[in-house]
């Protein structure tokens, strides 16, 4: 597989964020991989998984592969449309475990607030960003999607990213990976798409 062209990308990405953050969310066929590569063999991906077992991802025909960029919690303003991974607090709002700018032509994928998997009672949150305050130890935001809306507190040191290129020698062993794959009735996984750690920048979705 060649390298994402800067006209490809835009379109790679929007597939990405909609199988990462949208639409496959509520899907019960759905599996999120979240580990680091062991090898790739022809389409096979071989993938040491964060609760240490092993998973063999299929890799289906034109797959395709992202990374992601690091960015800033000074890069959040109003009218971003953001993807947060966030823990309910005890105050009552939410506190981010990571937060993903959507490209500006992206905005409005897979909306809303649902279930999530990166901890445990976690939820995943597309939606734009109707305020945003600066507070000593980070940010407060109040974001705004279909049918609500959701205030969370984003700490110093929260990752914050956004989607950039990558190709398939970004696979290397050792590589920090992120795959939404397809479970079939047999437990056999297969996805068309795989997010990856370059650059010292790893998924944290």
């Amino acid at each position: 597989m060649s390298s994402i062209s800067k006209t490809g990308f835009s379109v790679l990405a929007g597939a990405l964020i909609a199988a990462t953050l949208g639409f496959s969310a509520h899907a019960a066929d759905t599996v999120r991989v979240r580990g680091t590569v062991e090898s790739l063999s022809g389409n096979t991906l071989s993938v040491k998984t964060r609760e240490g077992t092993d998973a063999k991802i299929m890799l289906k025909d034109g797959w395709k592969v992202s990374s992601v960029a690091k960015a800033s919690i000074d890069d959040i303003k109003e009218g971003d449309f953001v993807g947060v991974a966030s823990l309910p607090t005890a105050d009552g709002g939410d506190g981010a475990l990571e937060v993903l700018i959507f490209p500006a032509a992206m905005k409005g994928t897979g909306e809303g607030s649902y279930a999530w998997d990166l901890k445990p009672n976690s939820s995943m949150t597309n939606a734009t960003v109707a305020n945003a305050v600066k507070s000593v130890d980070g940010q407060t935001i109040t974001v705004t999607y279909k049918g609500g809306q959701k205030k969370i507190t984003i700490k110093d040191g929260t990752p914050v990213v956004t989607f950039a290129p990558a190709v398939e020698a970004d696979l290397k062993s050792g590589a920090t990976v992120f795959i939404p794959s397809e479970k079939a009735a047999d437990g056999s996984l297969s996805s068309g798409r795989v997010v990856v750690g370059t650059n010292g920048v790893v998924p944290p979705m």
